[in-house]
């Protein structure tokens, strides 16, 4: 598996802002499913935002929409995710995930939420984000 480079984690007070950055190769960038995870202790992980590299399209969990946008360089190979109006609740390890090359883009996008185990072939080492009050 060819790995995935995340990097942009910190501390912030709650209100504040963060970008995570996820560089990956350009065989796994291109035209793919890419997208951001978290995971709090104690809890399951969950999907956060999704972009499709081959047109933009982009996906987000209903607790991060308004405050969250995921976005990619092409030129770099990279998607990022920037983080507005940080809430402690979004406390947790962030993990950078591609999808797996042998599910279509578009079907991984769709499912990032339900199947990530099954969707996503690629995961990065994980960032932490820690807001507080």
């Amino acid at each position: 598996q060819v790995p995935l480079v995340e990097s942009g984690g910190g501390s912030v007070q709650a209100g504040g802002s963060l970008r995570l950055s996820c560089a990956a190769s350009e065989y796994t960038y291109r035209r793919n499913c890419m997208g951001w995870f978290r995971q709090a202790p104690g809890k399951e992980r969950e999907g956060v935002a999704v972009i499709y590299t081959g047109g933009g399209d982009t996906v987000y969990a209903d607790s991060v929409k308004g405050r969250f946008t995921i976005a990619q360089d092409s030129a770099k190979n990279t998607v990022y995710l920037q983080m507005n109006s940080l809430k402690p609740e979004d406390t947790a390890m962030y993990y950078c995930a591609a999808g797996s090359p042998t599910v279509l883009p578009k079907l991984v996008c769709s499912g990032f939420s339900r199947r990530a185990d099954v969707l996503f072939g690629s995961w990065g080492q994980g960032t932490q984000v820690t807001v507080s009050s």
